[in-house]
C-alpha cells in the first residue's frame, strides 16, 4: 500500500490528481480542500486544511508517505506599477512559505518510505516573460529555486521536481476563459494550438510520483503546449 497526500486537492489539477490516484491499485489518498468542500470515496479521505493557518503537523495522517503534490496557487495579473506589497506577500506565503512549511510537516514522513516523491507547480511565465505576470513569476520562480535546493539536500531517499504548465482549463482560469473569444485567442498563442487540461498535469504528476521517475529528480518540466522552447 502507497501513501499519497494532494495539498489543494478539491478543484483543477489537484482534483484530477487525486481522481488519477484513486484509480491506482493499493493506494491510499488524502486530499485537502479549502473552501470547497469534499466528500470522501473510494481509497481517498479528505480533510479541510487552511494553508494560512493549519499545521499540517496536527493533521491524522499515514506514518509513511510516498508522494506529497503541493497544489494550492493563485493567478494575479496586474502591471507592475499597480502591485502591493500587501498583495506579493500574502501571494508568497500560499505559493511559497505554504509548500516549505507543508514539506516540513511531512518530511518525516516521507523520509520513512525511503523512496517518496514530492511534486511543486510552476508556471511557463517563469521562463517565458508575459506583461502583468511579475507577481506570479516571483512566487513561482521562488518554487524552482525550492525545487532544485531540496532535491540536492533530500536525495537520494526522496525525489523532488516541478511541472511548470502553461495556460490549464481550470477555475483559476476561468477569467482568462470566460468567452469563446478568449479561448480561441489563447489556444492560438500556443504551437500545439490548444490549451492545456487539468488531465495534462494529472498525467505528468502521476509519472512523477511513480517509480517510473526514480532516475529524475531536480527537473522543472514544461508542459505548455511548447510555448516555452518553440517560435
Amino acid at each position: 500500500m502507497k501513501n499519497y497526500l494532494i495539498i489543494g486537492g478539491s478543484s483543477g489539477i489537484g482534483e484530477a490528481i487525486v481522481e488519477k490516484l484513486s484509480k491506482e491499485n493499493d493506494v491510499n489518498v488524502t486530499a485537502s480542500y479549502f473552501s470547497q468542500p469534499k466528500e470522501d470515496f473510494e481509497n481517498v479521505q479528505y480533510f479541510h486544511f487552511n494553508v494560512d493557518l493549519d499545521n499540517l503537523a496536527y493533521q491524522s495522517l499515514p506514518e509513511e508517505i510516498h508522494g506529497f503534490v503541493y497544489c494550492p496557487g493563485a493567478i494575479v495579473l496586474k502591471p507592475f506599477h499597480r502591485l502591493t506589497e500587501e498583495s506579493v506577500v500574502e501571494d508568497f506565503k500560499l505559493q511559497v512559505v505554504g509548500a516549505m512549511l507543508t514539506i516540513q510537516a511531512v518530511l518525516p514522513k516521507l523520509k520513512v518510505a525511503q523512496s517518496a516523491s514530492i511534486v511543486l507547480f510552476s508556471t511557463v511565465a517563469v521562463k517565458q516573460g508575459f506583461n502583468f505576470h511579475a507577481q506570479v513569476a516571483m512566487s513561482k520562480g521562488a518554487i524552482e529555486g525550492l525545487t532544485k535546493s531540496l532535491a540536492a539536500e533530500f536525495a537520494p531517499g526522496i525525489r523532488v521536481n516541478c511541472i511548470a504548465p502553461s495556460l490549464t482549463d481550470t477555475p483559476l482560469a476561468e477569467k482568462m476563459l470566460n468567452s469563446e473569444e478568449k479561448r480561441a485567442a489563447n489556444a492560438e498563442r500556443h504551437p500545439l494550438k490548444s490549451i492545456g487540461l487539468p488531465a495534462d498535469s494529472a498525467e505528468l504528476a502521476l509519472f512523477l510520483l511513480s517509480e517510473k521517475s526514480r532516475w529524475m529528480t531536480g527537473q522543472i518540466i514544461h508542459l505548455d503546449g511548447g510555448m516555452s522552447s518553440i517560435n
